[in-house]
């Protein structure tokens, strides 16, 4: 009988190797301490196992592709034809400088921003928008389901092409996946150039499955646009809601500010296809103004510096003096974030965190628990928002600074995703946005600490586990 100790001695060792490699890497790549711990405890707990999702689902690599791709391209002239805000005022000054160092864009007046509260409404804006293009039309999205909702989109997607309009779609590659039927070979149908952001080939592309585009924006002719949290399905229609009805929260932008939202369109749909969008057609050159409100995108990416938003929320608090109010439907903030919340609780300000009585991913709402006791001791306030599933996102600061996207407070918004966000500054604004958080928190639960504590013993060692899967999550 062959003697194949060898063989296995050789295995061992190779295994071995590649588990002191990941936890090098781990070392000296990764930033968050305790995703560090994570990494490299399952890795020598799993040598193989461990180190083989590491470095499939641990590591960015399109970072460098990616800033090959920027290089040069319009993102490196951000505010080139755009009314910037000349003065801003004292109060938000240093908070304003957080963002200049942060966005590619500088805060643009001259906007109209508008808040659309549900599905129905800003559908029919959007399908209005899109009936009235007449030179190009972008749309990129996370969910593009074929439904309802989704052919009627199609259908005015493809009046529009073929009167002329150019018009691209980019749908994420994950996402699309979500719907039954294809909404990618449906648009291609139509012959409306539509593409997958980093399509899953497996094995092949297994290493990019966690890296996702989550940006939600509908741009018309360079001057009007659509951002927010809002997906294309059937889900977000009051009318018509289906079997997951969702809550959420949208809003439509006139103005300057809409090249940043076209801009860093371009940049995605060159990343997927190769495809380069200049000229009029895309970025009219003489925007006019549409009203006074400022605004600048925050474009945030594991290709880029993926803490863009995570300073900027730890900005916003530290700016705060009366009142910080979060609504988010996933919760669960790095120790950096809950510090910071904390620590505006302990100065006064009033802090609102409105999420969900029930999650629709319940191991993220299993792992957000532990923390709730800590922020209820230091004074933050919780409510549990009730049915249907509040999918909305907003960070508002003193009635008059306002964030809102696509971002949600978890570690994969903060690290993995694609995201878009709306910094925003404008207390009309700012006051529409408090009065619908105000309703929202008076029909929630108000979570107190008493049961926090009162959770049973099972139920608590269960988040707790979950709690460990953070980094993951």
């Amino acid at each position: 009988m062959p003697d194949t100790g060898w063989i296995a001695s050789i295995v061992a060792a190779a295994v071995f190797a590649l588990a002191a490699i990941s936890v090098v890497h781990a070392l000296l790549q990764r930033r968050d301490t305790g995703t560090i711990i994570a990494w490299v405890g399952l890795i020598v707990l799993l040598p193989l196992g461990g180190s083989l999702l590491y470095w499939l689902f641990g590591v960015n690599r399109i970072r460098r592709r990616a800033h090959a791709l920027r290089e040069g391209y319009l993102i490196a002239d951000p505010s080139a034809g755009e009314a910037t805000l000349a003065e801003p005022p004292e109060r938000w000054r240093r908070l304003l400088h957080s963002g200049d160092r942060l966005s590619p864009f500088r805060l643009a007046g001259g906007n109209a921003i508008e808040p659309l509260f549900d599905g129905d409404r800003t559908y029919a804006r959007m399908l209005d928008a899109i009936d009235a293009a007449r030179h190009s039309i972008t749309l990129a999205t996370y969910i593009f389901d074929y439904d309802r909702v989704g052919e009627r989109f199609v259908a005015h997607l493809q009046q529009a092409q073929d009167r002329g309009v150019q018009v691209r779609i980019l749908i994420d590659a994950i996402g699309a996946r979500y719907s039954r039927r294809n909404t990618l070979r449906q648009l291609r149908r139509a012959g409306i150039p539509a593409a997958a952001f980093m399509p899953v080939h497996l094995p092949r592309s297994l290493a990019a499955f966690n890296l996702r585009n989550h940006r939600k924006m509908l741009v018309i002719d360079g001057t009007r646009a659509f951002t927010g949290g809002m997906n294309i399905r059937r889900g977000h229609s009051h009318t018509d809601p289906g079997p997951r009805p969702i809550h959420d929260l949208h809003f439509e932008l006139r103005g300057p500010a809409c090249s940043q939202l076209q801009r860093v369109f371009a940049e995605d749909w060159l990343f997927a296809t190769g495809e380069r969008l200049d000229g009029p057609r895309w970025f009219p050159e003489n925007t006019e103004s549409a009203g006074a409100r400022a605004c600048r995108g925050l474009p945030d990416g594991p290709d880029e510096d993926f803490e863009v938003l995570n300073f900027t929320l730890q900005s916003a608090l530290a700016e705060a003096r009366e009142r910080v109010t979060i609504v988010t439907p996933y919760f669960l903030p790095d120790v950096a974030l809950t510090g910071a919340l904390k620590a505006a609780a302990l100065r006064g300000v009033r802090v609102d965190i409105l999420i969900p009585a029930r999650s629709n991913l319940r191991l993220v709402e299993w792992a957000s628990r532990p923390q709730q006791a800590e922020l209820l001791e230091r004074g933050c306030r919780l409510w549990l928002t009730p049915p249907p599933f509040n999918h909305a996102k907003l960070m508002l600061v003193d009635g008059e600074w306002a964030l809102v996207g696509s971002a949600n407070w978890d570690p994969r918004s903060l690290r993995l995703n694609f995201e878009f966000n709306l910094e925003c500054l404008d207390a009309g604004l700012g006051g529409e946005l408090a009065t619908w958080a105000d309703h929202l928190r008076e029909q929630s639960h108000p979570l107190t600490l008493d049961e926090v504590r009162a959770r049973p013993l099972p139920a608590q060692l269960r988040d707790g586990a979950a709690r460990l899967l953070t980094p993951y999550l």
